[in-house]
């Protein structure tokens, strides 16, 4: 093992993310944590306890070998530390990012201190096999002649295709948007994950071998009929993108937005660098110069509070439903080793803005049709908030209905979400991961969905032959 007193010697470096100063980073879109220098990951991974029962591996869908690559990260083995987390995560860059660690709150240590900085370990790790040109392209060996359409770009999508691409099989991707990547592209902030990114590692995967077919509308510009002729399998992994309705008075007002569609509108406009245009993609919706209300507390919430400071807005508030967590550690707040649904602050408060905890959304109050207010009721009476501009970032409840599942034809389980019992649907050869299968979640589950769909599509496919 590596030092079995370095939890004892070493402190942890910062708490959270190491992020850049606020007041730099607010005024552009680069990625808001910064990484130490690697003598200082290693020893940060020397905090590992190498515990006999690793309950980071509880936190962690993908079951991530994190005292493994701690080990290996703190003894400089760094090439055999990406090979290590290589094996269980396809895209360590894109959780190591954005997943907001659920493993660390499940750490030994956070009982009484601070967690092993897991996450920032593992960006590090892949972060560094990057520059040493460590991750490469590793096509197949052979080809089994077999193909499999995976439709959506999204981590689900991503992770299924380039493992069937691994086992042989032709693996072809369709999008229906203008660029891969699904919500990791267009849902995700720049400040978050920059695209570049996810550039690199889709040419990574185009050189290895699986394809990808961009502005293809699945049911509207190729039917699901024509992709099961033309391929042996298919794979959904639409996502689950059925917003929640906000039921009050006032909520079709002009200026009420939903925060996706806000979110994809300022990664489109930042992905061109052209603040004054628009193209046929986007709705043109703007934070800039307005008094902004997001109404919703999880991380869709933080990232539109912080795309609007990047904006300028005059006022941005964050309405959050729950009462304020009590404690300022997850261990106080739900108890270890459990992570909690809500922290005390986000990286975009940082930047400014203020949450008002406790708040039920009354109404939403307009004039000429276009919204000037949200009424809102606490605990300790109810006030009329100025609002230009109203965000709502609730939550999704299922996939879409669109011409792609209406064709595919499969069964919802009880949520409305795809039915699919061991990633298999109830139409032959159709299977399905990710949020559409599970409903709305994280990256992390849907990178895991993934690999495990591919596992099951791969023994389908062998059952074939």
């Amino acid at each position: 093992m590596g030092d079995p007193r370095g939890f004892l010697a070493i402190k942890r470096a910062v708490t959270g993310d190491p992020r850049r100063d606020p007041g730099e980073r607010v005024h552009d879109y680069h990625e808001v944590i910064h990484l130490l220098p690697v003598p200082t990951v290693k020893e940060q991974a020397r905090r590992c306890m190498q515990c006999g029962v690793p309950f980071c591996h509880r936190g962690c869908p993908l079951g991530n070998l994190i005292p493994e690559w701690n080990e290996l990260t703190f003894g400089g083995r760094m090439r055999d530390a990406i090979e290590r987390l290589h094996s269980t995560n396809n895209f360590p860059e894109f959780t190591g990012f954005t997943c907001p660690a659920p493993c660390e709150p499940a750490c030994t240590l956070e009982i009484n201190d601070d967690p092993v900085m897991i996450k920032h370990v593992e960006v590090s790790i892949i972060e560094n096999a990057f520059r040493e040109g460590w991750v490469v392209p590793r096509p197949p060996a052979h080809r089994t002649g077999q193909s499999v359409a995976v439709v959506g770009s999204g981590p689900a999508g991503l992770a299924c295709a380039a493992q069937l691409n691994y086992a042989g099989h032709r693996a072809v991707v369709y999008e229906r948007d203008e660029a891969v990547g699904g919500l990791l592209r267009f849902g995700i902030p720049d400040f978050k994950l920059e695209k570049k990114v996810i550039d690199r590692r889709i040419d990574i995967l185009r050189a290895e071998g699986v394809e990808f077919v961009t502005n293809a509308d699945v049911g509207v510009s190729v039917s699901v009929k024509q992709l099961l002729v033309e391929h042996d399998a298919l794979v959904l992994a639409v996502g689950a993108r059925l917003h929640r309705e906000l039921g009050v008075p006032g909520a079709r007002l002009d200026g009420v937005h939903l925060a996706m569609d806000y979110l994809y509108d300022r990664n489109r406009a930042v992905a061109r660098g052209v603040e004054a245009q628009v193209d046929r993609h986007e709705k043109n919706i703007t934070a800039r110069g307005k008094n902004v209300v997001v109404i919703g507390g999880g991380d869709t919430a933080a990232d539109c509070i912080a795309n609007a400071h990047r904006e300028e807005a005059r006022s941005i508030t964050q309405l959050d439903r729950y009462p304020a967590p009590r404690g300022t550690r997850p261990r106080e707040i739900v108890g270890w080793p459990n992570a909690p649904r809500r922290e005390v602050s986000s990286y975009a408060l940082e930047e400014g803005g203020e949450r008002l905890w406790a708040a039920e959304t009354l109404e939403l109050t307009g004039k000429g049709g276009k919204v000037d207010g949200v009424r809102i009721s606490q605990p300790e009476g109810e006030r009329l908030l100025p609002a230009d501009l109203v965000l709502v970032a609730i939550g999704f409840t299922r996939p879409e209905r669109d011409a792609c599942l209406t064709q595919a034809s499969v069964q919802e389980d009880d949520r409305g979400n795809v039915r699919a019992d061991h990633y298999a649907t109830s139409r032959p050869r159709v299977f399905a991961c990710g949020d559409a299968r599970r409903g709305a979640s994280l990256v992390v589950w849907a990178i895991n969905e993934g690999r495990e769909c591919a596992a099951v599509v791969d023994a389908y496919l062998a059952a074939q032959r």
